[in-house]
């Protein structure tokens, strides 16, 4: 395991520390847990995004019909 420093807001340490001691979890544990879903959120939404770009690059686009039927499909949810 590695060891990084960081610097935090002072209401951000304070609101940490709270948790913490309402968890009974240490402050680095929490801020671990918080690094982590953070990367897996961002990983997620990159890849999404690169994704999306390829199919972009390739033409892979929805179709004016397609577009219309989900329109009507949602209804007023569209709007």
């Amino acid at each position: 395991m590695s060891v990084m420093s960081m610097r935090l807001p002072d209401e951000a340490m304070e609101r940490l520390g709270a948790l913490a001691r309402a968890t009974g979890r240490t402050k680095s544990f929490l801020a671990g847990q918080a690094v982590m879903e953070f990367l897996e959120r961002e990983s997620w939404q990159v890849a999404e995004i690169e994704q999306a770009l390829g199919e972009a690059d390739s033409g892979d686009f929805a179709s004016d019909q397609d577009v219309a039927a989900a329109r009507e499909k949602l209804g007023s949810y569209a709007r």
